[in-house]
């Protein structure tokens, strides 16, 4: 059977995936997305969306659906070390007015964005994953599977974009081959609570020895609490405690920080604790032969400062911009790899500072030395948290 042609192949259905399909979508594109699971799926995810991102969702038509089911706005940051809570205000872009980001599950989030691209005219192929990814001079041949039948076919394009995320190690050319197990690896771990005591326009980060993690208002009256643990802490923390490690870890964090204690003492948990890792932090390759790259298959922030799902759907933006902005869909390899290099250097110049700030942050914050000797500093002038969070892009606006 002849493949089927597309003029673009997303790999991945996530904020990343399902943002390119829906502005090439809408740009006239026929574009195939290839999600290996079904939605609406919980997702290890921080789960704020920065008021940067007001714009892009206008643009696509969805800022009155995120609006009307987001939690509630975030006016403040904070940090939670030991006893203490330490808030400032959350920089805002200059949109005019006060505008304030908010968060929303990854469940409604991704279904909201790629039920979207559907309704403007993106083939969802779901629950399918991709199997080889083939190339030569002129096309891209993908061959995807079934989940659910374990029947195959096969997708051709000129354009393939990867937004695969880099968490999960795989043999397509996108992807990271899989690594041994490190003491050092940071796995994640998020559960949602419902009648946390955290204030509703707070987003602290939480500083504790051997990791970092940080919590916020979604939807339907509930905290998330995400959390990125070094795996030899984790180990030993499930040995020692003989319990689930969700479970173990809240029982440290409890010990470690009394104030985390204080905001979940009356709190109960709302579903089961979800774990992913580790996680793949830093800058990577944006394209190469024709294959583009978004989200965290491009580069990856600590989740420290809560910017992956706008740096996702961000560059993705970028991308097609990019893409389109000769108005035509038949790019040959000369074109694609002009657009490539003006791709990369955009990305780059948006998100590499991003980057390399949380990964200052997320260094700091799992030490207790430098925690201790920052803490007096950070009280006494708290505003360093509004700078900190500004260097974290939380202002820096792409789209206006």
């Amino acid at each position: 059977m002849a493949p089927q042609r597309y003029d673009a192949i997303i790999l991945g259905g996530g904020p990343a995936g399902a943002t390119a399909a829906l502005l090439l979508a809408k740009r006239g594109w026929s574009v195939a997305v290839v999600e290996q699971q079904l939605f609406p799926r919980r997702k290890v995810c921080g789960e704020y969306l920065s008021a940067t991102n007001w714009p892009l969702l206008r643009a696509v038509g969805l800022e009155e659906a995120v609006r009307s089911e987001a939690g509630p706005n975030i006016k403040r940051v904070g940090l939670i070390a030991g006893k203490r809570l330490i808030s400032a205000a959350i920089p805002q872009p200059q949109l005019g007015g006060a505008v304030w980001g908010r968060a929303l599950t990854r469940a409604r989030l991704d279904t909201l964005i790629l039920e979207m691209a559907h309704a403007q005219g993106a083939e969802v192929l779901q629950p399918w994953h991709a199997l080889t990814l083939t190339s030569d001079s002129e096309r891209h041949v993908c061959q995807i599977v079934s989940e659910e039948t374990g029947s195959t076919c096969e997708l051709e394009s000129a354009v393939v974009i990867a937004a695969h995320g880099s968490w999960d190690p795989g043999t397509l050319p996108t992807q990271s081959p899989r690594r041994p197990a490190c003491a050092s690896d940071l796995l994640g771990f998020k559960a949602h609570f419902v009648g946390a005591a955290l204030p509703v326009d707070l987003m602290p980060l939480l500083s504790f020895s051997g990791g970092y993690g940080g919590m916020v208002h979604v939807d339907e009256d509930r905290v998330s609490l995400s959390c990125c643990v070094r795996r030899d802490l984790l180990e030993r923390l499930h040995r020692y405690e003989g319990r689930p490690a969700g479970d173990a870890l809240l029982e440290y964090l409890f010990h470690s920080t009394p104030a985390l204690e204080h905001i979940l003492a009356g709190a109960t948990r709302d579903g089961q604790w979800l774990a992913a890792g580790p996680i793949r932090p830093g800058v990577r390759t944006c394209y190469g032969q024709g294959v583009f790259r978004v989200g965290n298959a491009a580069g990856e922030a600590h989740p420290a400062v809560a910017e992956g799902i706008t740096m996702a759907m961000q560059s993705a933006w970028l991308l097609a911009a990019s893409l389109t902005s000769g108005g035509t869909k038949r790019l040959g390899r000369a074109e694609l790899d002009g657009v490539g290099r003006v791709y990369s250097a955009q990305w780059r110049r948006s998100f590499a500072p991003r980057i390399h700030a949380a990964a200052a942050v997320a260094h700091g914050v799992m030490r207790t030395p430098v925690v201790r000797m920052a803490l007096p500093w950070v009280e006494r002038f708290p505003s360093l948290l509004t700078w900190g969070a500004r260097r974290s892009g939380k202002a820096d606006l792409l789209i206006a």
